[in-house]
């Protein structure tokens, strides 16, 4: 089995996950599928997809994680830079070790205690 690297699971898994639910939060916020899909750069098809919940990365974070998906989708909707807010929130994941979990469950060979667990 290939290796799995800490950041192939932020960008396969990690990304596609909090980009599909700020997605269904704008939308739920009133923000039109068409400007949801030119904010993340991606086709107004995947904002579609992602709002029916037929597409986007299949893990998921702790329900105390929503809050600060809000928060980002609040940003969002305020102005500020859609990646710059994705990068923050991907690093608010990282520092609180739910990629190492997502890792450790797509890469079982990736010991309790890795590089990404910050311990």
């Amino acid at each position: 089995m290939k290796k799995i690297m800490p950041q192939e699971i932020e960008v396969w898994y990690l990304i596609p996950y909090l980009r599909k639910k700020i997605s269904i939060i704008l939308a739920q916020k009133g923000v039109k599928q068409k400007e949801i899909a030119k904010i993340f750069g991606i086709s107004e098809a995947a904002i579609t997809n992602y709002i029916k919940e037929k597409r986007g990365s299949k893990v998921t974070l702790p329900s105390d994680s929503i809050k600060a998906i809000e928060k980002a989708a609040d940003k969002i909707i305020k102005g500020e830079d859609s990646t710059k807010t994705l990068y923050e929130l991907c690093e608010k994941f990282r520092n609180s070790k739910e990629l190492c979990k997502i890792h450790r469950k797509f890469d079982k060979s990736v010991p309790e205690k890795c590089e990404v667990c910050f311990e």
